[in-house]
């Protein structure tokens, strides 16, 4: 097991403080991190916690998973990676096909 951990259903008003907060009692917090909207800045009501040992993540996995913070019901398990996202540009459908203009005459 790892020791970064994903922590769903954070209310929207959390801040990385808290999140360090409620993991320091389980170990060492490496980093915590609330996710945010990159437009409006508010919380996407996820985030994730690194601890110093897998140990200690384990511990903290155990105790807070299904516990509550200002009443919503807490998600918290190991993290998994990250998986390689496609491209994003232009798919290169649509009515012209390959995004190259055709003259329709």
């Amino acid at each position: 097991m790892g020791s970064k951990i994903y922590v769903g259903g954070l209310p929207y008003s959390a801040t990385d403080s808290q999140l360090t907060t409620l993991f320091a009692t389980h170990g060492t917090v490496e980093s915590a991190r609330v996710v945010t909207d990159k437009f409006t800045g508010q919380s996407r009501g996820f985030g994730f916690v690194e601890m110093s040992t897998s140990e200690e993540a384990a511990a903290a996995i155990t105790a807070l998973s299904g516990s509550q913070m200002d009443g919503r019901t807490l998600t918290v398990n190991e993290a998994k990676p990250m998986e390689p996202r496609s491209g994003g540009g232009r798919s290169g459908g649509g009515r012209f096909g390959g995004g190259e203009r055709r003259n329709r005459f």
